[in-house]
């Protein structure tokens, strides 16, 4: 049987790539074709940023966050720049969470025509608006000084990879969710959040999916927590999974510590402080630079760490933090009672939150030991790379890494003795101590990740890995062989796709 659709030439003017879309799929349940699922990896695979996985199904396309790459400069801007699909066939983006690496690229995204709705919780949408909004100012000031050097040399201006107007525009397409609240997405494809435990209103997402009565569950974690969080919940679990991807960031090794309370963090903050040095630490605006204000918090309350003072210098950790407060639903249990019978976990009578340029470029001045915090974590924006460049020669301070730096950023290049380090273009005698700190992780190492896997019940019949570097990614594949030995587990090649 055959089936024939005409359609005229004024009829032709007004129907939507939307209800033409319908019609496809209208005529294949007729036909009784199924659309199949397919699934293309674009970012964040044998790498750890620019998370982007476009799930199509039921005629319907869903990308699965839209994170900025971040690397060698001229890779970044090609691969950032330019969306190895058609943005406007873009149907719904889906969020895990608000770190620059999986949200970053929205305001692109709408600058080239996606029109779609942004799923995500709550929390992340009030992050994200902050952080998007903070991204397109980076944008715009790199593209200042790039511009500015091309000038010298009669080479065109750049343009910034986006506006503060491309990303406030961006953010009207949110529609937010609690979790455990499911809503449909598209045909036959029902939408859940599940927490976990990364950073605030960080998720995993839940896709059930109904292909002509054949009834699957998609399971995308995110990056996931450690549990035992000293601010937020544990991960929690999935049932039913049938086809997951999972990230690898640490999936071949296991971190050194549980707790950020550790002998080992005092010591080293203390002997620095005490021998008259600073502490420079460079972290993540969300997520981290608030676990690190608790424990700074409770080390001086319990008189384990002297009263020096101590400076969060970013605008955005600032504006993130008061975002937190905003939020206790994400709380665990113990920091939800500081909160209520205490006192504000994120605020103490030493501790000075900077947003005024002015202000910080005062702490270049600054006599004596202190704490100075800022962003961004691997080094590669922000105003950490002037704290940076001011104290990295100095023997008596410390450079202490709290977080993951990804291949080829400045904070993995001080990370691996490099000697010296060009911060601006400039070349600087790396004297400072260098040192670094797992025990703050946001993220799940290989033994945790493993137990998160193993508390997944279903049929998992499809295994992508995600979100870590080639090694840490083929690795842990290994592991998961061992663990789920009837799954089918691969680590995807960057904008390879497979049909389920």
């Amino acid at each position: 049987m055959g089936y024939l659709v005409v359609i005229n030439d004024a009829s032709e003017q007004i129907i939507s790539p939307y209800f033409t879309k319908l019609l496809l799929i209208a005529l294949n349940c007729l036909l009784g074709q199924s659309m199949g699922m397919k699934i293309s990896f674009h970012g964040a695979v044998r790498t750890t940023t620019g998370s982007q996985h476009l799930l199509e199904v039921n005629g319907i396309r869903l990308l699965l966050d839209c994170g900025l790459f971040q690397g060698k400069r001229q890779e970044s801007i090609d691969r950032n720049q330019n969306f190895p699909f058609d943005p406007k066939s873009v149907d719904a983006v889906i969020l895990s969470h608000a770190h620059i690496d999986h949200i970053g690229n929205l305001p692109n995204l709408y600058k080239q025509g996606f029109e779609g709705n942004v799923y995500c919780t709550f929390a992340t949408r009030d992050l994200a608006a902050i952080m998007l909004e903070d991204s397109a100012e980076i944008q715009m000031s790199d593209a200042a000084y790039v511009s500015k050097k091309h000038k010298k040399k009669g080479l065109p201006p750049v343009e910034p990879l986006y506006t503060p107007e491309d990303a406030e525009r961006a953010v009207r397409q949110f529609v937010a969710l609690g979790y455990d609240r499911p809503i449909p997405v598209g045909n036959g494809i029902n939408l859940s959040f599940r927490d976990a435990g990364h950073i605030l209103g960080s998720a995993q997402v839940i896709l059930d999916i109904d292909e002509s009565g054949n009834k699957r569950r998609l399971l995308f974690s995110g990056d996931i927590g450690r549990g035992n969080h000293a601010i937020l919940r544990d991960p929690q679990p999935v049932e039913d999974v049938d086809v997951l991807l999972v990230e690898s960031t640490y999936g071949n090794r296991n971190h050194t510590a549980q707790s950020g309370l550790s002998d080992e963090i005092e010591s080293m903050l203390s002997g620095t402080l005490n021998g008259g040095g600073k502490v420079i630490i460079p972290a993540f605006s969300v997520g981290r630079t608030q676990l690190l204000v608790y424990t700074l918090h409770q080390l001086v309350d319990a008189g384990k760490l002297p009263d020096f003072p101590i400076y969060v210098d970013s605008p955005l950790s600032v504006n993130a933090t008061e975002v937190f407060r905003l939020h206790p639903e994400c709380f665990n249990r113990d920091i939800y009672n500081f909160l209520r019978e205490k006192d504000n976990p994120f605020g103490m009578d030493n501790l000075t939150y900077i947003r005024k340029a002015s202000e910080s470029i005062k702490l270049n001045d600054l006599d004596g030991p202190a704490i100075i915090i800022s962003s961004s974590g691997m080094c590669e924006a922000g105003r950490i790379r002037h704290h940076l460049k001011n104290n990295i020669s100095d023997p008596k301070d410390l450079i202490l890494f709290v977080g993951y730096c990804a291949y080829n950023t400045l904070g993995s290049v001080i990370r691996a003795g490099i000697d010296p380090v060009y911060i601006f273009g400039e070349p600087h005698e790396v004297k400072a101590k260098i040192a670094s700190f797992d025990g703050f992780s946001g993220h799940a190492d290989k033994n945790e990740l493993s137990k998160y896997v193993e508390s997944l019940t279903g049929n998992i019949e499809n295994i992508y890995v995600v979100h870590g570097e080639e090694d840490s990614s083929l690795a842990f594949a290994d592991t998961l062989r061992s663990i789920k030995p009837k799954a089918d587990v691969v680590v995807p090649e960057l904008n390879e796709s497979f049909e389920l």
